[in-house]
């Protein structure tokens, strides 16, 4: 029997009942190895350089260096996104701010603690294949931010849409809104293949790591 490809992962905490924990969890499943642990941002970096794993589980509130530094830090030294490492962020805390500045600073995915053992391993393996791994509270904070004003763009954030296509703009607000890419597809009457095309010059053009920090870069942008 042909075994599944397998997708390493580092786990980044500094409780170590949670670091063990989690490391445990994902470890039992067929397809994840757990490649190693960190206490906190720095360390995570560092290991993060020598290990290169498909996905970071991290915590955002770590003492010393946090998780929010290790993603810019990540970002800085070529580390995170497309053909990298992808990071999936965990909290307790499910607050706006938290999420906007995660998935800006290039996160994939967002997860609150007491998600279930199911949520945490089919969010890990979104992570690696490149797909947004939000729960459910996270999405509709997401959704309702939208609803209930955007943040004030900054003339960076713009200048970054400057260099898309009206299609690629209109790709960009169909991420935004939650579409998958065979929903986009539909939407637009155009192949998947197109779609993928699209979405991966979107990446390109606005400098985003992941799907979501492209999602949220729009919901702060486009009308």
């Amino acid at each position: 029997m042909r075994m599944p490809e397998q997708i390493s992962v580092l786990v980044v905490d500094d409780e170590p009942v949670i670091r063990t924990g989690l490391s445990v969890i994902l470890d039992s499943q067929a397809d994840i190895t757990v490649a190693g642990t960190a206490n906190d941002g720095e360390e995570a970096v560092e290991v993060c350089a020598r290990l290169r794993p498909d996905v970071l589980v991290m915590d955002i509130r770590m003492p010393r260096r946090d998780g929010l530094w290790a993603l810019g830090e990540l970002g800085r030294r070529g580390l995170l996104g497309p053909g990298r490492s992808r990071a999936l962020m965990l909290t307790t805390f499910d607050l706006d701010a938290y999420v906007d500045d995660a998935l800006m600073a290039g996160a994939s995915g967002f997860l609150l603690k007491n998600s279930s053992y199911e949520e945490l391993a089919a969010a890990v393996r979104a992570a690696a294949a490149g797909h947004s791994a939000l729960s459910p509270a996270v999405t509709q904070r997401i959704i309702q931010g939208h609803l209930d004003g955007r943040r004030q763009p900054s003339d960076h954030d713009l200048a970054r849409l400057r260099d898309l296509t009206q299609r690629e703009v209109d790709v960009l607000r169909l991420v935004r809104d939650g579409l998958s890419n065979a929903e986009i597809a539909d939407r637009l009457v155009v192949s998947l293949h197109t779609v993928k095309t699209h979405v991966s010059r979107v990446l390109t053009k606005t400098g985003c790591q992941s799907r979501a920090q492209a999602a949220v870069l729009a919901r702060n942008t486009l009308s």
